[in-house]
C-alpha cells in the first residue's frame, strides 16, 4: 500500500471504506500539490485512503508518522519509485531505491561529501565565484532563474572535480533543470527530461571510465574521486552507468537550488520588509528565512515506500493506533504551510517566531534530517 505523509497538519485515519475507492491518479496529476490536502480537508480523520495507479494508498501526516515512514522496519524503499520518476529525475539504480546495509553504505558516500564542513566551504567558495564572475556581465534585462542554473552547474562541477567548458555550461544546466522539471509531468517535459537524462549519464559514465584508466585523474577529496573509488556492500565498484547517476545526484539537487533561489527573489518582492534586515549579514536571522522558504514554497508533493508488511501506525495520540496493511506507503514531503499549530503566520512568509527556532524545520519533520539524495 502506497502510505502518504502530509506535513500539513496532523496524522488522521479513515475507516476501511465499505464500496471500492476510485483510482485518484489523474486527480493528483490535475491538482498536484493541492491534491493531498485538499483530501484531507474533507475528513476529520488524520489518515486518508486512496488509489494511486491501480494500488491502495494510505497517506500519513507530522512528526510521529515521519518517525514511522522512515523506520526501514515499516517501508523500504526498493521498488517504491514509478519508472517515470526512476527514469528523469533520480536515475535508475541510484541511492532512492536502496534499503538495508546497502542503502546506509552508498547514503554514508553522499553524507562524506555533503556534511563535511570543509567540503561545504569549498562548494560555497566555488558557487560565490561563479557568482561573482556572472554578476558583471549582466545588462538589462536577465532571466533571473536561467542565470542562476547556469552559476550553480559551473560552481557545483568545478567542486565536484567535473572538467566542464565554459561554453558547455549552457547546455549541461539546461539539462539538469529538465531532470527536475519533467519527472511528474506528461508530455514534451517528460521525454525532455529523458533524453537529457540520457546525454548526462553517458557524459558521466564516460568521465568514470576515464578516471578508472587513468587517462583523468580526479581532484583529491573531490565528489567524482568518491564516487569512481566507492564500493558496495557486495565490495564492488559502482558500475560507470550507476557511478553516473549518483554523480547526477550530487550536482543535479545543487543546481536544483535555482527554484529556490526564484522563490527567494519572488519572497523579498512580495514581503520587502525582509531586505533590510538580509543586508546585515545577520546569520540567524537568514537561516530563519531559508527554512521559511522551504517551508512555504514546497519542492515535491511526496515521496514514496513500500510497506514491509501488514503495519500498526501508533501517530494518531487522539484515537490511538491504526493498521497500515497493503504494498505502497507515501510520505508528504509538503511543508506545514496550513498548520498554524507549528507555524504562527503559516500563510505569508514571516519570520516571526522562527528566528530562534534553528532546529524548526526537522521538528515538523520528526527530526529526520531530510535531504536529496533520501
Amino acid at each position: 500500500m502506497l502510505v502518504i505523509l502530509d506535513r500539513c497538519g496532523y496524522p488522521w485515519v479513515m475507516k476501511t471504506p465499505e464500496r471500492p475507492i476510485l483510482d485518484s491518479t489523474f486527480e493528483l496529476l490535475a491538482n498536484g500539490y493541492a491534491w493531498l490536502p485538499s483530501r484531507r480537508r474533507r475528513s476529520d480523520a488524520p489518515l486518508t485512503r486512496a488509489r494511486l495507479m491501480g494500488m491502495p494508498a494510505v497517506g500519513l501526516c507530522g512528526p510521529e508518522a515521519v518517525r514511522f515512514f522512515y523506520d526501514e522496519g515499516h517501508v523500504r524503499r526498493g521498488g517504491a519509485l514509478p519508472e517515470p520518476v526512476r527514469g528523469t529525475l533520480f536515475g535508475k539504480g541510484s541511492v532512492h531505491g536502496l534499503d538495508g546495509e546497502m542503502h546506509r553504505l552508498r547514503k554514508s558516500m553522499f553524507l562524506s561529501l555533503l556534511t563535511d564542513q570543509e567540503a561545504v566551504a569549498a562548494l560555497v567558495e566555488e558557487v560565490g565565484a561563479a557568482w561573482d564572475d556572472a554578476v558583471p556581465a549582466w545588462a538589462g534585462e536577465i532571466v533571473f532563474f536561467d542565470e542562476t542554473s547556469r552559476i550553480l552547474t559551473r560552481g557545483v562541477c568545478r567542486w565536484a572535480g567535473i572538467p566542464s567548458a565554459d561554453e558547455e555550461v549552457p547546455a549541461i544546466a539546461s539539462d539538469l533543470v529538465a531532470l527536475v522539471d519533467g519527472f511528474a509531468t506528461l508530455g514534451p517535459r517528460h521525454w525532455r527530461a529523458r533524453l537529457a537524462r540520457g546525454r548526462r549519464e553517458r557524459w558521466l559514465a564516460d568521465l568514470v571510465g576515464q578516471a578508472r584508466s587513468g587517462r583523468l585523474v580526479p581532484p583529491a577529496g573531490s565528489a567524482l574521486e568518491a564516487v569512481v573509488s566507492h564500493r558496495d556492500a557486495d565490495d564492488r565498484l559502482l558500475e560507470p552507468r550507476v557511478a553516473a547517476v549518483e554523480l547526477l545526484n550530487i550536482i543535479r539537487p545543487t543546481v536544483a537550488i535555482s527554484w529556490f533561489a526564484a522563490y527567494a527573489a519572488h519572497a523579498l518582492h512580495r514581503w520587502p520588509e525582509h531586505r533590510a534586515r538580509l543586508r546585515q549579514h545577520d546569520v540567524p536571522y537568514l537561516a530563519a528565512f531559508v527554512h521559511e522558504l522551504r517551508r512555504f514554497y514546497p519542492f515535491a508533493p511526496f515521496v514514496g515506500g513500500l510497506a514491509v508488511a501488514d503495519l500498526t501506525c501508533g501517530c494518531d495520540s487522539v484515537t490511538g493506533p491504526h493498521r497500515v496493511g497493503g504494498r505502497w506507503p507515501h510520505f508528504s514531503t509538503r511543508r506545514a504551510v496550513c498548520d498554524g499549530a507549528i507555524w504562527p503566520h503559516p500563510v505569508t512568509v514571516s519570520l516571526v517566531g522562527s528566528v530562534d527556532r534553528e532546529g524548526a524545520a526537522d521538528e515538523v519533520e520528526g527530526g529526520v534530517v531530510r535531504g536529496d539524495p533520501a
